[in-house]
């Protein structure tokens, strides 16, 4: 059931009805003008290269999906069309797709149409299985005519997949034949392969099962969330891509969601043996363990890597399990007095030698290389900087990884060759990433500044330029007169503190002008980078605002006693960090201090109601969308990693609460919500909004019928902000 539909017209609850965007608009907000800076569409130009096995050329998708060309990658000559939608055999037909997969050895492609997004980060389409040699264009299930989180095997000769009974099917390509691997699946019941909601949107996995490495295998997890509470949002026929089933009366959306101190799905592990048709459950030997967020071969079908967390998500075990003899051993263990980052069991890497993993051990994130037995071969980074990401080994043995070795404002990508030497690749100062080809013999960066859109470079394995993908240039000369940021820190409790401002177009330092502070604030985020964006802030500096930023305690990329310090206490010095940029603005000579505003998104929203309901707060408006309004409301995982349990911290939980501080609200407030929201649920801000008119306070409300966390879709990206400016327009100008 689709998520992400919205109608055309808002609705605000508050002072007024605004029946159109010009009569919202206090003064003119040029929608269409605002448009060209939130757009995705109107960004900066992105590269993405799906290189073939051998790294020496990759695929695109062209003439709007209607073929997938292939491209020489040292010159990007056009090779040969691979893939096209009127070449193809077979019974079916396309007239064009929406993406595709390549198999590991480069014969097999799984294109799909008709894509549904069924959360904010999953979706389920129509896949055909397509042999490159052959032309032939084969639907991969004959019975189920919708198939999610595929996975095809390494031979290229099978494809597991999830079908809507949530159950796993193995289609056998060379026969056209499919074979069922769980029989169990029901909705909102058992789930099979693919992960609940909460571990889609927590632990950031979106498929659970994996083929053994000689294709004889497929494991998996299974989800049992018979026992997890249900959640259920109203759906609308709306006005753009309407419902009509829902015309006269609203439908009904259900799925499972544990709230803080609610109960999980229970995880299991299993293998599937493609010969014998049988499933082995393999147990593993921890009571305490809660939750299984990865799980990933080694180089051996008898080496399956397994992460598990217990509950309070401050224990990690990684167990080499055997699929075979289903024995399961740990092999690495981490232990936090606070949370295990994320990070440490979402980028685990195995390798022919042994496996890679992430570790704050030293108080900050480094890599550490171990074999499959458990013993740890060494630390391959160290220092007094948190290092981002890992790539890989490259056949010659040297290394990648990303790292804030230049500070948390900057991103390095940094190469180890065999003697253990470091050398930067990308310049000290900006932000860099890589995409490296499977051989690792070629690797795209990415980089930029604040002051710099994104340049593509792609490079060889002796990091030398081979040629430039991608300039943006043309770009550039777009927004060429649009406001840049400027980077500053603040004193704030004895932390000096990083942000950015950007001032108005035409600035003079002998006026006055209004500001709209803007924050995410979430643990382990970062919105102060030297990275470029051009987007709702630069337009509202072309309006007459400064726009200002800082990341306070609690955010990434300065080590664990910086981010971890909020735990079991969230939205308390994050605050009072807030609360110091407000102060500091009031004192710069050009800033209008009584004309100061918040605006922040989900945990940003969050941060926007603790922060103007403080004590001492002194803002002209606030503007939060789609905010929890108290921890008791949000998921299982993200809100125990931080809190623990309502049980267990029942007063740090009320101190933590937005809705526990109405009757301390300090200024005009305007809250913005999806119906639809999967994530956040639009209850918080309902029941928000209905502790306020118990006392006696009241607020603008926006609600976006149908839409989810994202609010995006038919305009409405545009909608907020330019309601949010217009509020702003009226309070703070």
């Amino acid at each position: 059931m689709k998520l992400s539909h919205l109608i055309s017209a808002a609705i605000i609850i508050g002072s007024t009805i605004y029946p159109s965007m010009a009569d919202a608009a206090t003064g003119s907000v040029n929608v269409r003008a605002l448009s060209e800076y939130v757009y995705p569409n109107n960004r900066a130009t992105s590269v993405s290269l799906t290189f073939m096995p051998d790294g020496l050329s990759y695929l695109k998708m062209t003439e709007g999906g209607k073929k997938v060309d292939r491209f020489d990658v040292l010159n990007n000559k056009y090779i040969e069309t691979v893939f096209d939608v009127t070449r193809t055999r077979g019974d079916r037909t396309v007239e064009s797709i929406d993406g595709f997969e390549l198999n590991p050895d480069g014969t097999q492609l799984l294109v799909y149409i008709n894509s549904e997004p069924i959360y904010r980060h999953s979706f389920r389409a129509e896949y055909f299985a397509y042999e490159i040699s052959r032309r032939t264009l084969k639907p991969l299930s004959a019975v189920h005519k919708v198939q999610q989180a595929p996975v095809m095997s390494p031979d290229g000769r099978m494809v597991a997949f999830m079908a809507e009974d949530n159950n796993i099917y193995v289609a056998k390509l060379d026969y056209g034949t499919e074979v069922a691997v769980t029989t169990d699946g029901k909705v909102n019941s058992i789930i099979n392969g693919v992960p609940d909601w909460t571990y889609q949107e927590e632990f950031a996995t979106y498929r659970s099962m994996e083929w053994a490495p000689d294709n004889s295998a497929l494991s998996y997890l299974k989800y049992n969330e018979t026992e997890v509470p249900a959640f259920s949002f109203q759906l609308y026929q709306g006005s753009c891509d309407p419902m009509n089933r829902y015309a006269l009366y609203p439908g009904t959306f259900t799925y499972k969601y544990p709230v803080a101190g609610e109960k999980n799905s229970v995880v299991t592990l299993h293998s599937y043996d493609v010969t014998t048709r049988k499933t082995k459950n393999i147990s593993l030997p921890d009571p305490e363990i809660e939750y299984i967020p990865r799980i990933h071969y080694g180089p051996t079908a008898d080496v399956l890597m397994v992460a598990t967390l217990n509950r309070d998500q401050n224990k990690l075990e990684i167990y080499n399990a055997n699929p075979r003899s289903t024995v399961a051993r740990s092999v690495y263990s981490d232990r936090s007095t606070a949370w295990i980052t994320p990070q440490c069991y979402e980028s685990i890497s195995c390798e022919p030698t042994g496996f890679v993993v992430f570790s704050d051990r030293t108080g900050f994130s480094h890599l550490y290389r171990y074999s499959y037995s458990g013993s740890e071969i060494g630390a391959l980074t160290s220092g007094n900087y948190d290092v981002t990401c890992y790539y890989g080994t490259s056949a010659d043995g040297s290394y990648y990884y990303q790292s804030a070795v230049n500070g948390p404002l900057n991103r390095v990508i940094t190469r180890v060759d065999k003697r253990g030497t470091h050398t930067n690749v990308t310049p000290a100062e900006g932000w860099a990433s890589a995409s490296f080809s499977p051989q690792m013999n070629f690797y795209v960066v990415n980089y930029s500044n604040a002051a710099k859109p994104p340049v593509y470079t792609l490079m060889n394995s002796k990091d030398k330029t081979v040629r430039t993908i991608e300039d943006n240039n043309g770009y550039t000369s777009r927004f060429a007169d649009a406001p840049g940021k400027e980077f500053f820190t603040i004193q704030s409790d004895g932390h000096t503190l990083n942000g950015w401002i950007i001032k108005p177009v035409g600035f003079s330092q002998s006026r006055k002008y209004p500001v709209v502070v803007y924050q995410y604030s979430g643990p382990g985020s970062q919105e102060v980078v030297n990275r470029w964006s051009m987007d709702w802030a630069q337009y509202f500096a072309t309006q007459g605002y400064i726009v200002a930023c800082v990341d306070g305690r609690g955010t990434g990329g300065r080590g664990r006693e910086f981010e971890q310090c909020t735990y079991r206490n969230l939205g308390h010095y994050e605050t009072i960090d807030q609360l110091a940029l407000l102060s500091h603005l009031r004192s710069l000579p050009y800033v209008k201090a009584d004309g100061i505003g918040i605006f922040g998104w989900s945990y940003g929203g969050y941060e926007t109601l603790m922060a103007a309901s403080a004590q001492g707060a002194t803002y002209a408006a606030a503007v939060a969308v789609a905010p929890v309004t108290s921890w008791r409301y949000y998921d299982t995982v993200y809100a125990e990693r931080y809190m623990t349990t309502p049980r267990q911290n029942p007063d740090g939980y009320d101190r933590s609460a937005p809705i526990e501080r109405t009757g301390s609200l300090r200024c005009p407030l305007l809250i913005m919500s999806g119906t639809a929201d999967d994530n956040v649920h639009m209850s918080n801000t309902m029941e928000y909004v209905a502790r306020l008119q118990a006392d006696d306070r009241w607020a603008d409300m926006l609600l976006f019928p149908n839409m989810n966390h994202s609010i995006n879709g038919c305009n409405t990206r545009a909608v907020v902000y330019a309601r949010m400016l217009s509020f702003f327009n009226t309070h703070l100008k």
